[in-house]
C-alpha cells in the first residue's frame, strides 16, 4: 500500500494536529467562496466548494516551500496529509452507503440492461485508456487513470489499496481532477455527436451516460435529450439517471472486485509489448522536489487511535459545512454523522478480524448499506437522520486532505503534463461508448 512508518506522538502528533488545523480552515475558506458556475461551449463547469478545498490546500503546499517559518507545510506533513486521506475515504464510503439501502429495491427493478450496462462503464476505461496511456510513456499512474472514470469512490478504493502517495493515487487523483474541470464539457459534445450519428438507440447514450458524475450525466444525457422528441426526450433522463444511480453504487463493487483487478492485469501484460519511455516514463522519487530538504518518499501508517481521531475531526468537519452551507445545526447533525462514524469503525473492524482479505471500503459499504436497507427495522429512521448531512459535505474535508498531499507530487503531474488529460478524455469516451454498446445488446 505504499504506507511506511508508523505515526506515534510526539512530532508524529505534532504533525496531525498542524493538517488538521489547516484542513478546517481551508474548509471555512471554501464554504465561504461557495459555488461558481461558468459555460464553456454547449456546456458548464461547476467549481463547488470541495474543488476550492482542493485547489486551495494544493496551493498551500506549492507555497510552504518558500516559508521559513515552522508553521510551514513541509513534504512530511503532505505525506501525513496522504495519510490521514485514507481513513477520512471510509468515511465517504459509509456515507454513500447509507444512501444506497433505501434504493436497493430501485435497483433491483432497473431491468437486465441496466445491470449489465454496468461492465461496459468500467470495462470501456481500460480498454481504450489503458493501452493509449502505455503508448505515451505514462507506467504505473496509467492504472490509478484508467480503471475507471475516477469520481470520489475510486479515490476511496485507490487510496486503501496503494495509498494516495503511489504512482497508482497520482493517476487517480490526475484523472479526478481531469475529470472535475473538463469532464461535463467533453462529454456532453462526445455524446452529442455520437447521439447524431444516429447509430446508437436514445435509451442505450442514455445508460451510457450514467459514468457515475452528477455533472458529466447531466452534460451527457441533456446533449442527447436535446437531438429527441420531447417524449424520448423525457425517458432519456429517466434512463441516464438510473443508470447513473447504479454506477454511483453498485459500480463501487464493480471497480474494486472487476475492473482494478483487469487493470492490473492488463497493465502486466501490455506493459512490456506496448509500453513506450517517454517524459512521463520518469521516475517519481528522481523528480521529488528538494525544495523543503526533505527525504522522505512515503507516507506513514496511522495507529488505530490516530485512525479513530480522522474519523471524529472528519465528522465535526462536515457537521460545520453543513451548518454552514443549510444552516443544519451541528445538533441536529449529529446523529446522522454519529451512524456514519459507527458504521465506519464496524465496517473497518470486520476488515481487520478477517485479515484484510477483503478491503475495508468493502465491508464499511456493506454495513452501512444493511443500515437503511429494507431488512433493518430501523431504516426509515436512520435515512431520515442521514438527510441531514449533506452528501457534497461529507466529501469535502476529504479534499482538502487531498489537497494538502499534491504539493510532493507536482513534479510528477507535471511530467504527466497533457499525456494524462488526453488519457483521462479517452477513458471517458471508453466508458461512455463501453455502456452505451452494452445496452444496446440487451435493450434492443
Amino acid at each position: 500500500m505504499g504506507i511506511g512508518r508508523e505515526v506515534a506522538g510526539g512530532a508524529g502528533g505534532a504533525g496531525i494536529a498542524k493538517v488538521m488545523l489547516y484542513a478546517a480552515g481551508i474548509l471555512l475558506i471554501a464554504q465561504g467562496i461557495g459555488s461558481f458556475t461558468f459555460t464553456i461551449g454547449p456546456g458548464k463547469v461547476v467549481l463547488l466548494p470541495m474543488i476550492w478545498a482542493l485547489l486551495l490546500g494544493a496551493a498551500l503546499g506549492l507555497f510552504s516551500a518558500r516559508w521559513k517559518s515552522a508553521a510551514r507545510l513541509d513534504t512530511s506533513n503532505q505525506f501525513l496529509a496522504a495519510a490521514i486521506l485514507q481513513p477520512a475515504l471510509l468515511l465517504f464510503v459509509a456515507k454513500l452507503g447509507l444512501m444506497v439501502g433505501s434504493a436497493l429495491p430501485k435497483l433491483a427493478a432497473a431491468g437486465w440492461a441496466l445491470a449489465f450496462q454496468e461492465f461496459g462503464h468500467f470495462v470501456g476505461t481500460i480498454l481504450l485508456g489503458l493501452p493509449l496511456a502505455l503508448l505515451l510513456g505514462i507506467k504505473r499512474e496509467a492504472i490509478g487513470a484508467t480503471f475507471s472514470v475516477g469520481r470520489e469512490p475510486s479515490l476511496a478504493i485507490i487510496g486503501e489499496k496503494y495509498g494516495m502517495a503511489s504512482p497508482e493515487g497520482r493517476g487517480v487523483l490526475a484523472e479526478y481532477l481531469t475529470g472535475t474541470v473538463f469532464g461535463a464539457v467533453f462529454i456532453a459534445v462526445f455524446a452529442g455527436f455520437v447521439a447524431s450519428l444516429h447509430i446508437f438507440d436514445p435509451l442505450a447514450l442514455a445508460m451510457g451516460s450514467g459514468v457515475g458524475s452528477g455533472s458529466m450525466m447531466a452534460a451527457a444525457s441533456g446533449a442527447i435529450a436535446a437531438q429527441q422528441d420531447p417524449e424520448t426526450a423525457k425517458s432519456v433522463l429517466a434512463f441516464a439517471a438510473a443508470s447513473n444511480l447504479i454506477t454511483t453504487t453498485i459500480g463501487t463493487y464493480f471497480t474494486l472486485f472487476i475492473s482494478l483487478p483487469l487493470a492490473v492485469l492488463g497493465y502486466r501484460v501490455l506493459e512490456p509489448l506496448i509500453g513506450r519511455t517517454t517524459k512521463a516514463s520518469t521516475d517519481a522519487a528522481a523528480t521529488a522536489s528538494p525544495a523543503l530538504g526533505d527525504v522522505q518518499t512515503e507516507a506513514p501508517a496511522l495507529g488505530y487511535s490516530t485512525r479513530l481521531l480522522v474519523w471524529v475531526v472528519t465528522a465535526a468537519m462536515t457537521l460545520a459545512c453543513d451548518w454552514i452551507a443549510h444552516g443544519t445545526t451541528p445538533l441536529v447533525g449529529l446523529p446522522g454523522m454519529a451512524i456514519t462514524v459507527g458504521a465506519t469503525i464496524i465496517g473497518d473492524a470486520v476488515a481487520r478480524m478477517t485479515g484484510n482479505k477483503i478491503p475495508a471500503v468493502c465491508w464499511v459499504s456493506v454495513v452501512a448499506m444493511l443500515l437503511t436497507s429494507p431488512w433493518c427495522p430501523w431504516a426509515p429512521q436512520i435515512a431520515a437522520f442521514g438527510a441531514h448531512n449533506d452528501f457534497l459535505n461529507v466529501t469535502t474535508p476529504m479534499l482538502a486532505f487531498a489537497g494538502l498531499s499534491i504539493a510532493k507530487d507536482i513534479p510528477a503531474f507535471r511530467r504527466l503534463g497533457w499525456r494524462i488529460v488526453l488519457v483521462s478524455f479517452v477513458a471517458n469516451a471508453g466508458s461512455f461508448i463501453g455502456a452505451a454498446l452494452v445496452a444496446q445488446l440487451f435493450h434492443v
